[in-house]
């Protein structure tokens, strides 16, 4: 057996995946909160999964953190799960919904996000970061003005999820 001093250093592993959430925030008039990143485009709430985080738990960690909104992760639903390779990396995407959100958006990440904004479901921009438009799609496919996103959803909730009905 080869003692430490006798073992070459190995490269530490790189990622194969990165596992995430994308939270649809809506308003009580049905509009949904979007955030402008520097580059122009616009997002949703969310972020990585922490290691031993489940899926609501990480989506509402993360609306804290972004926007400083406030929802129990009782009150946030997945509506699917979201697969795509779009910048050579694996992306595992979970597609929430809430409509308990809580306080009022703030940048709280200017290095990240220059503004929030609350759009109508009709009005959303089309220049969208892609695992946003991806949980977009999840949430209501009938948005056809959305990117495409080249992904693969598997559905975990019912209809009535996705629009809140069951929040």
């Amino acid at each position: 057996m080869n003692t430490p001093h006798e073992r070459p250093e190995r490269a530490a592993p790189q990622p194969h995946a990165v596992v995430g959430v994308g939270l649809v925030v809506l308003a009580a008039d049905g509009r949904v909160l979007l955030g402008q990143a520097h580059d122009g485009r616009w997002e949703l709430p969310g972020g990585k999964v922490d290691p031993g985080e489940g899926f609501e738990q990480a989506a509402a960690r993360e609306l804290a953190e972004e926007t400083d909104l406030r929802a129990a992760p009782e009150a946030i639903r997945i509506l699917s799960v979201q697969i795509d390779a779009q910048s050579g990396l694996v992306r595992l995407t979970a597609a929430a919904v809430t409509t308990s959100a809580k306080g009022v958006p703030a940048v709280t990440e200017p290095h990240k996000i220059a503004r929030w904004q609350w759009f109508a479901p009709a009005e959303i921009p089309s220049a969208l970061y892609a695992p946003s438009a991806a949980v977009l799609r999840a949430w209501r496919p009938d948005l056809t003005a959305l990117p495409d996103v080249a992904s693969y959803a598997y559905p975990t909730s019912n209809p009535a999820a996705r629009a809140g009905q069951d929040l």
